[in-house]
């Protein structure tokens, strides 16, 4: 099934104790394309992040995957989400990991094999994940994600301690698998990714700064600094609120 948007997020209001983390967001992911969600630490990326593969608990608002309600049981097959900490087992190879994940989902080897290729790690498919470097790990585990196919899939900041020209092959794949039809969620708190996004949900301090393309943002912020245009469109926020 075709969808224009693969998630919609409308009026989301999470609380953590008497902390309101992420205040009445509302925006719209397009199917197939690479949304940047990005953010300083502690900005609520991961929050809202966990709310759209449906493990958070919210206290108001809707979060809607593939036309259904975040976490249905349905969305298991088609949604994957890796985490910021490497979720593969130490004690198996790259390729051990690879073919457990994709027996889960009655996948084989050759389903395993792709995924590890995808995220360039063939040569290293024998080794044990624990004597991996960091880098390395946070790419097995999205060779694990990978394996199924998802349509969705969520990254929380996947390219934290990658290489430059790591870097720049993950981005690469996002987007080829995005001309496929994968939607993806990146989030990131380094401002340069923001250029390899076809959108981007900028937020801070639980609150939406922007939900736009890169041109859309430099644009209402009148620089063609995305960096600056960020910063810039946080001082007018901060401004309209103290008026």
């Amino acid at each position: 099934m075709n969808y224009q948007s693969a998630i919609e997020v409308s009026g989301l209001v999470v609380d953590r104790g008497r902390r309101r983390v992420l205040d009445g967001i509302d925006c719209s992911i397009p199917a197939g394309s690479v949304t940047g969600l990005l953010g300083p630490s502690g900005s609520g990326k991961t929050t809202l992040i966990r709310a759209i593969v449906g493990v958070q608990i919210v206290k108001a608002g809707t979060v809607t995957v593939l036309g259904k309600p975040a976490g249905s049981a349905p969305l298991r097959r088609t949604v994957g989400y890796v985490t910021q900490a490497p979720s593969v087992y130490a004690d198996l190879s790259v390729r051990e990991n690879a073919r457990y994940f994709a027996s889960l989902y009655g996948l084989g080897a050759a389903d395993a094999e792709r995924a590890i290729a995808d995220v360039g790690l063939t040569s290293a498919a024998r080794q044990l994940v624990g004597n991996l470097s960091g880098g390395q790990r946070s790419r097995a585990s999205l060779a694990c994600a990978l394996v199924a196919s998802p349509e969705v899939l969520v990254l929380d900041e996947p390219t934290v301690g990658q290489d430059p020209v790591l870097r720049d092959d993950l981005w690469a794949q996002f987007h080829d698998l995005s001309g496929r039809g994968v939607t993806f969620l990146v989030s990131s708190h380094v401002m340069d990714e923001a250029g390899r996004c076809d959108r981007l949900l900028l937020i801070r301090d639980g609150e939406l700064i922007a939900d736009d393309t890169p041109a859309g943002v430099r644009a209402a912020a009148g620089t063609d600094d995305l960096e600056a245009a960020f910063l810039r469109l946080i001082r007018e926020r901060e401004e309209k609120v103290a008026a």
